[in-house]
C-alpha cells in the first residue's frame, strides 16, 4: 500500500518515545549501484520553486538532487509537514532520485527536527547532513568535543528512528569536525550504519595541505556517506590568504587522486556538486562542472551514465 501524505506526517507527530521504536516505514528497495549518483545540490537553484527542481536537474543531466530543508532552503523546516512531501514527490516525478536532503539541525531536540527526519525517512531517502558546530573561543577543545559528540549521537538515534543515516560535512571555519579527526573522536563508538562522513575534498585540501587530506579521506572512506564537490585555490588578498572558490579543476583539489581512491573503495553513494564561485552564466557553469565529475567518473569506475 502507497503511503500517503497524510500517513507521513502523523508518522512525524509520533510522541517522545517514538524515538525508541522500530520505524514506522520502510524505505522502498534502491537498485543496487556500480557507481556514485551525481547530485546537485540544490541551493545553487535558489530561484526556483521545488516543484521545478526535477525537471532543470534532469534536463541538465543529473541523476539526483541534495534538497535543502533548513532556513532560506527549498523546504524551510517549519514548513515540512505541508512541503517535504510534496517536494520529494515533485522532483522523483522527474525522474530525479533525492538520496540525500542537507538541514541545519545541531540536535534531537530541534523543533522541527523530529518531522523532517520523519518525513524524509519515511520517503525512503537515506541521508541527511546536520548543521555546524562551532568551537567558539572555548580554551577547552576536548570538552567542546564532547559536547558536541551527545548533540551528534541524539541526532543519529533520531535518524536510526526513522532510517535516515547521517553524513558530518569537515567544513572549514571553526567548525567542529573540520580536521575530520574531530569527527573521528565523536563518531568512533556510534553505529557505523546510521553515522559517518560528508567527505568534503576542498576543505580537506585547505586544512590537510600537501598531503592531509589524502590521510583524512582514507580516515573517512570506512564509513563514508556522501561526498561534497567544489574546487579552490589560495589567493593573498589585502595581504592576507583566503580560499577562493573555483570551477571543479582549475584549484588544488587532486580529482584523479580523489576519484581513484573512491573507485578503489567501491563507493557509490551520492557526489553533491556545489557551486560555490560566481560565474556569469550559472547553469552552463553547473553543466560544465558536471561534464568535469562525468570524465573523472568514467575513468576510475568505468562507463557511467
Amino acid at each position: 500500500m502507497r503511503l500517503t501524505r497524510r500517513d507521513l506526517i502523523l508518522g512525524a507527530a509520533g510522541t517522545a518515545g517514538a524515538m525508541a521504536q522500530q520505524p514506522k516505514f520502510a524505505p522502498p528497495q534502491a537498485k543496487p549501484r556500480t557507481a556514485p549518483m551525481i547530485c546537485l545540490f540544490s541551493k545553487h537553484l535558489p530561484k526556483l520553486h521545488y516543484s521545478e527542481l526535477g525537471g532543470v536537474l534532469r534536463d541538465l543531466g543529473f541523476e539526483g538532487c541534495d534538497l535543502t530543508v533548513r532556513p532560506g532552503g527549498h523546504v524551510l523546516p517549519e514548513k515540512a509537514p505541508a512541503d517535504l512531501f510534496r517536494a520529494i514527490e515533485s522532483v522523483r516525478g522527474d525522474g530525479v532520485e533525492v538520496p540525500m536532503i542537507t538541514t541545519a539541525f545541531t540536535s534531537a531536540a530541534d523543533p522541527w527536527a523530529r518531522s523532517v527526519i520523519a518525513i524524509a525517512g519515511g520517503m525512503g531517502v537515506p541521508l541527511f547532513k546536520p548543521g555546524y558546530w562551532k568551537y567558539g573561543p572555548t580554551p577547552d577543545i576536548e570538552a567542546r568535543i564532547s559536547e558536541v559528540k551527545r548533540e551528534v549521537a541524539g541526532l543519529t538515534l533520531l535518524g536510526r528512528t526513522y532510517q535516515m543515516a547521517m553524513g558530518l560535512h569537515n567544513h572549514s571555519g571553526d567548525n567542529v569536525g573540520e580536521a575530520v579527526w574531530d569527527t573521528r573522536a565523536m563518531i568512533a563508538d556510534l553505529d557505523p550504519r546510521w553515522v559517518g562522513y560528508y567527505f568534503d575534498p576542498c576543505h580537506a585540501t585547505a586544512e590537510g595541505g600537501l598531503a592531509g587530506w589524502s590521510v583524512a579521506l582514507r580516515l573517512a572512506l570506512p564509513r563514508l556517506k556522501m561526498m561534497a564537490l567544489k574546487d579552490f585555490y589560495w589567493a593573498k588578498e589585502s595581504g592576507r590568504w583566503a580560499m577562493k572558490m573555483c570551477p571543479m579543476g582549475e584549484g588544488m583539489v587532486e580529482w584523479p587522486k580523489v576519484f581513484a581512491m573512491l573507485a578503489q573503495a567501491r563507493f557509490t553513494g551520492p557526489l553533491s556538486l556545489h557551486l560555490e564561485y560566481d560565474p556569469k552564466d550559472e547553469l552552463a557553469a553547473i553543466a560544465r562542472d558536471l561534464e568535469f565529475v562525468r570524465r573523472h567518473l568514467t575513468t576510475a569506475y568505468g562507463n557511467v551514465s
